[in-house]
């Protein structure tokens, strides 16, 4: 056994190695070309007809390692205004909201250790929350489980939620729609694969925090591929959205975004290799709650005209969705964000609190930095329009009403913004105002690669479009995956511990 380990790590060196000197990525941004919207994921969305569902896809009960119980959570989404929840209990397959709906092994096991608390409480066939709302649960004529409030809005489960690999280094992956769970030493494809052959859909979570990238003191050193671990991570996580269609793509926000916080950097990695080929990414937003007060951090609008499970398949898989998030804990994109409304309306309120947390980020890593606090340590500071209890504190919340392309032209619409920013490979190429939020491709040509995304942003937080996939006489297609890529299963994980190790070690020397 010490010698197939040991062989193993020698062949895993090797394979690095080799892909340490293969050739690099290089942009394919066309200089003085014309662009042609070649993929919009919202094309066939009627705006005047859909209606922006907020989605909950990622959640946690006492059922696993979740502090509420299911019934907690479900009142907690109600009064967050969810229109969808999937509850994603570890290795636990959600059948109802009705009746128990535990894993013996999973619930038994994280009882044992003390990290699956109190009794187990669902929703039975009419009840009333511990807030006064009373509600009705049944399965409606269409198959789909709806809990309908007294008000009359009802909050639709999403079927078979899980998240999987609960028995693994941390490869997480939410699926919906597979009845599949695998409890034993499993990793990111054996969930993948499984769910993608049952007809699911899936998602790589909080890539951050397998990449241990949620550790770095600054976005340059992020994902950066020039380094032999973080360039395997991108390969990997490369290979399995370009294997299996049912993988979507990834979580770039969650759960306040701390362990995410330069998650989107590798998102936009992810775009820009995959975009040369005419082919995107997704980026889901979600709470990943464990507890009451993380519900409201993270979460999806889904553009359906119908509030069903089909519809909601439907649009996870063609991208017609927008990332939400109530926090936010990139440095550089506060200070950029910080820098437009400074420009844009002066120093506001919102300026100064945004200004305030930047500086609170950086005093942090200058302490890391210095030696004066633990230099395992990360940045630790994000900015929330949440209060205390996790519940939203202001009046008025960002929304996208509709998005046109029309040429090279790509509009986004939006409620209560106050900025627009466009990005491609990773930069952002022009903020605007959100009544001047049209970006015309041409004008920008030499700084637009073959993607571009928009972000939202206003007082009650940020919003983050999927990409708009584009082709000019200058795209040449690229591999998604670069160099040499051999997939090392579940001893990759050590990779990103050993260079999490290594940069801390490094810190205190």
């Amino acid at each position: 056994m010490k010698k197939t380990v040991k062989l193993t790590a020698i062949l895993l060196a090797f394979v690095l190695a080799v892909s340490a000197v293969a050739p690099s990525f290089a942009s394919s941004a066309a200089a003085a070309e014309s662009y042609s919207v070649i993929i919009n994921p919202y094309e066939k969305i009627d705006w005047d007809n859909v209606k922006a569902y907020k989605t909950g896809l990622h959640n946690h009960t006492n059922a696993s390692d979740g502090d509420p119980t299911l019934k907690q959570s479900i009142e907690r989404h109600a009064e967050c205004g969810f229109d969808i929840v999937a509850i994603t209990d570890h290795g636990t397959v959600n059948y109802t909201w009705e009746t128990e709906n535990a894993d013996s092994l999973i619930h038994g096991g994280l009882r044992l250790v003390g990290k699956s608390e109190g009794e187990l409480e669902y929703l039975g066939k009419e009840g009333k929350f511990d807030n006064g709302t009373s509600y009705k649960y049944a399965t409606e004529a269409n198959g789909d489980d709806y809990l309908t409030l007294d008000s009359g809005k009802k909050i639709m489960r999403v079927p078979y939620g899980i998240e999987q690999n609960a028995v693994s280094a941390n490869a997480h992956v939410n699926s919906w729609f597979a009845d599949y769970h695998n409890n034993g030493l499993t990793v990111y494809k054996d969930a993948v694969k499984n769910v993608d052959k049952l007809g699911g859909v899936c998602v790589i979570n909080h890539p951050g925090e397998y990449s241990k990238a949620r550790y770095e003191l600054h976005s340059a050193d992020a994902y950066n591929t020039g380094n032999l671990s973080y360039k395997y991570i991108v390969n990997k996580f490369a290979s399995l959205l370009d294997e299996y269609s049912a993988c979507i793509g990834i979580d770039i926000n969650s759960k306040g975004d701390g362990r995410t916080r330069f998650d989107r950097i590798l998102w936009d990695i992810l775009l820009e290799r995959f975009s040369s080929n005419g082919r995107t990414v997704n980026a889901i937003c979600s709470s990943d709650a464990h507890q009451l007060d993380k519900i409201d951090t993270g979460f999806t609008y889904v553009l359906m005209k119908n509030q069903d499970s089909a519809s909601l398949k439907s649009a996870l898989l063609n991208g017609e969705f927008i990332g939400g998030s109530h926090c936010n804990g990139n440095p550089d994109e506060l200070k950029e964000i910080a820098a437009s409304l400074k420009e844009f309306y002066g120093e506001t309120d919102i300026y100064k609190d945004i200004t305030e947390v930047t500086g609170k980020m950086d005093k942090r890593v200058e302490e890391i930095e210095n030696g004066e606090r633990d230099a395992d340590d990360d940045i630790g500071e994000t900015y929330s329009v949440l209060d205390e209890n996790g519940y939203y504190k202001g009046k008025t919340e960002p929304m996208v009403t509709s998005i046109t392309v029309e040429g090279d032209r790509i509009t986004v619409n939006t409620e209560n913004a106050l900025l627009v920013r466009w990005i491609s490979n990773g930069k952002t190429v022009l903020t605007s105002k959100p009544e001047e939020a049209t970006i015309t491709l041409g004008d920008y040509a030499g700084k637009i690669g073959d993607y571009i995304r928009a972000e939202v942003f206003g007082e009650g937080g940020f919003l983050y479009t999927q990409a708009f996939i584009l082709k000019s006489a200058a795209t040449k297609p690229m591999p998604v995956v670069e160099g040499v890529f051999i997939d090392f299963g579940f001893l990759d994980c050590l990779l990103p511990i050993f260079k999490n190790w290594s940069d801390i070690l490094g810190r205190m020397i």
